[in-house]
């Protein structure tokens, strides 16, 4: 992870305190003054950076600087697409849900190990999963967490769907390490379930790749051991390990999926330990 280009920058005296210390445990430099435009008039200590972990209104966010800059990268839970797919996703019958044996009947608890921003993490928590998230990087961690802690704050309230949000939120649990190293360094099984999206190169127009997937290849660095990865899944899950994968990607080397789930744009591998539907027994 290379965090060099990079400063953390509080636009509140409430706000510098996690701020403050986030730029401590990692050492890196730390700002704040007034909230800022990421495009223009920037402060003069912050022109000397191009990135930023922006701490503001109560948000966390990643910031681009510059001329020309992508707007903010951050994780919530209310609105956007998480809301969307909440509200539209399909409920058990999407592919993701299908995928870790949702339509069979069963709920199994789910370790998502590459959990970036949350998103399907989410969507398997608020169809019931218990999901626990790991995610390696520290910067997309604490976007997380941010997450996290504004769908259980008192002034989420004036979202109307507060309540159904938190005990979705409920179901969420959040690990900072390398999923590898983290999975291997655990005597038990993990989890019935465990998923993973690992961040490939990919190969479109830099136009047509997501400002997430840019800034994250950039500041995190792509996944490049995938395949001990999916070994360490595969001795800690339970029942199935689920590789969420480009439509046309290739699949991981090694192991040959058990079934395979296409879509428009993804694909789903699935590789079976046991049968899911044991789990109702």
């Amino acid at each position: 992870m290379n965090l060099s280009d990079l400063c953390v920058y509080a636009c509140s005296e409430e706000e510098s305190t996690l701020a403050a210390a986030f730029a401590s445990r990692h050492q890196l430099p730390f700002l704040s003054g007034a909230p800022i435009e990421p495009k223009r008039n920037l402060p003069e200590p912050v022109q000397a950076f191009s990135y930023m972990l922006y701490y503001c209104d109560g948000t966390v966010s990643i910031l681009q600087l510059g001329k020309g800059a992508p707007g903010p990268v951050s994780a919530s839970f209310f609105g956007g697409k998480t809301g969307h797919r909440l509200k539209f996703g399909g409920g058990r019958g999407q592919m993701i849900a299908k995928a870790v044996g949702l339509n069979k009947g069963v709920t199994p608890k789910v370790l998502d190990a590459t959990a970036g921003l949350g998103r399907d993490a989410f969507v398997l928590a608020s169809l019931g999963c218990q999901v626990t998230m790991l995610e390696r990087s520290p910067l997309i961690a604490e976007l997380l967490r941010a997450a996290l802690a504004e769908a259980g704050h008192e002034t989420a309230q004036r979202f109307e769907e507060t309540e159904e949000i938190k005990s979705i939120i409920e179901r969420m649990s959040l690990v900072e390490s390398d999923a590898t190293t983290w999975m291997n360094s655990q005597p038990e099984k993990l989890a019935d379930v465990i998923y993973l999206d690992p961040m490939y190169p990919h190969r479109e127009k830099s136009s047509l790749v997501k400002k997430e997937m840019r800034l994250f290849q950039t500041l995190v660095g792509e996944d490049l051991d995938d395949e001990a990865l999916l070994e360490a899944a595969l001795s800690k899950a339970r029942y199935r390990v689920v590789v969420k994968r480009p439509r046309k990607g290739d699949a991981i080397k090694g192991i040959k999926p058990s079934l395979q789930l296409v879509g428009k744009s993804c694909r789903y591998d699935v590789y079976t330990l046991k049968r899911i539907e044991d789990l109702a027994d």
